[in-house]
């Protein structure tokens, strides 16, 4: 009964709510996701003024802002926070189902999801920042949705509430979603080894707990960890990229081509492939980027700003380093490998064939050894966001930020020797009613972050 509850719910969030027919025969199917995402996307791209593009060096600025606390986060590290959790294994997998169900033009729409993503970020991450307080645990900071939700929630009963409905359901969907997402993340990477190595699955998720534990159970090592592992594996993989394009520069022309071609390409519209196009490139960047679905705040308000402005900024500028670099780098290797080599492929198949074909069986090993940096530091980031919503749910106890890091691991272990289980759907369903809370509060709080934004830029011209 539980099961069929999951599915259905999963299915209203994230299935065609309704279809819009389309020249040649196909379909458009808009999920409700898509539906709550994109509009609030253009919304605030507008009220922003088109931040993303106005913005970009300031996005670049915002990172040497310095902190004075110790126990606090600078912006820059909580933009490795975030960036942990973004650059996961939707970047490698996702962009590889993405292009293999829409074909190459799905690129161009992940990148105009991003854009749009972007203004989103800026929004929720500054409303972080003003809504933070002091975390007496772990020190510094901490915030995010389920704490700006409380916030507009009290003002609108003019009275003090230890807890309210939306930023509990919020805060609980968020927990829900990061223990589903630990089994998704050590099914993928021991499937990966026992590709690259031969690795049986439960070595690899034994490795994978044993490593995860020694970190993420110390008090503040998780951040310390990230500081050096998602630097060196983004630009690995963007300087890997680079060199395949450098191999295939005369291919790039032709590339880029293909992917504006297709993206609004009359070949895919009479043959009725034009929903597939638009939809797969949206959706994985959507997915890829999580912009509104609330978890990057949590990492916003761990911030130490002068400006709350300067927090979003930096968060906006993280979305273009997923989907703009990072899934981008993985279309090209994909985009840039022989057609007939990866027909008939999907998944890491077919990413581990277009890298072999690059770079022979190191190209293996390579995406292998990326899956595990990208999937590990996705792990590491979930639990820096849920020390927020535990201590909102259960208060200050060091027995229930503990306890909910031995159910993550204990999920990451069963994930790992496990093949699919609902609790992979129930991460779909807890991410998409964080989505919803989100996006809800988002609306009547935005003038705090528009007023934001204007006091920054005036600060400016001084």
């Amino acid at each position: 009964m539980i099961v069929n509850l999951i599915t259905t719910v999963y299915n209203f969030l994230w299935g065609d709510l309704f279809t819009i027919p389309l020249p040649g025969g196909g379909s458009l199917g808009i999920s409700l996701l898509i539906l709550l995402l994109i509009p609030t996307g253009i919304y605030f791209t507008i009220r922003t003024r088109f931040l993303p593009i106005r913005l970009f060096p300031d996005m670049i600025r915002a990172l040497s802002e310095k902190k004075n606390e110790k126990s606090s986060l600078s912006s820059f590290q909580t933009l490795i926070v975030s960036t942990a959790t973004r650059v996961g294994m939707g970047n490698l997998v996702g962009v590889v189902a993405a292009v293999s169900a829409g074909g190459a033009g799905a690129v161009f729409w992940m990148w105009v999801t991003a854009i749009i993503g972007s203004s989103t970020a800026f929004i929720e991450a500054t409303l972080a920042q003003l809504h933070k307080e002091k975390d007496p645990l772990y020190g510094g900071y901490r915030g995010g949705p389920a704490y700006y939700i409380h916030d507009l929630v009290e003002d609108h009963l003019k009275k003090k509430k230890r807890y309210v409905l939306p930023a509990v359901l919020f805060a609980i969907a968020g927990l829900i979603c990061w223990c589903g997402i630990s089994q998704v993340i050590s099914n993928s990477v021991a499937s990966s080894f026992k590709n690259a190595f031969s690795i049986p699955p439960l070595y690899t998720s034994i490795m994978l707990v044993i490593l995860s534990a020694i970190i993420v159970l110390r008090k503040n090592a998780t951040v310390k960890v990230l500081d050096f592992v998602v630097p060196v594996m983004a630009v690995c993989y963007f300087f890997i990229t680079l060199f395949i394009i450098a191999v295939n520069l005369r291919q790039i022309p032709s590339v880029f081509a293909r992917i504006f071609e297709e993206a609004f390409g009359l070949r895919q519209m009479a043959a009725g492939g034009f929903g597939a196009v638009l939809m797969n490139g949206v959706k994985r960047g959507l997915f890829s980027n999580e912009a509104g679905s609330g978890s990057a705040p949590c990492a916003a308000a761990a911030a130490e700003c002068d400006r709350p402005a300067k927090a979003g900024l930096v968060q906006a500028l993280g979305v273009f380093v997923d989907t703009i670099v990072i899934c981008s780098c993985t279309a090209m290797i994909m985009l840039l490998a022989p057609k007939d080599l990866i027909n008939g492929l999907s998944g890491m198949d077919l990413l581990q064939t277009a890298m072999q074909y690059h770079l022979g069986k190191f190209g293996v090993i390579f995406i292998a050894l990326t899956l595990f940096l990208f999937s590990f530091s996705t792990f590491l980031g979930i639990l820096f966001y849920a020390r927020s919503n535990v201590a909102y749910l259960f208060g200050d106890k060091w027995c229930f930020q503990t306890a909910y890091k031995v159910l993550a691991l204990v999920m990451l272990f069963i994930g790992g020797i496990a093949a699919y289980t609902f609790v992979w759907d129930l991460g779909d369903v807890g991410i998409g009613l964080m989505t919803i809370f989100n996006i809800i509060a988002l609306y009547p709080l935005a003038g705090e972050a528009l007023s934001e934004l204007k006091s920054y830029e005036e600060s400016k011209k001084l």
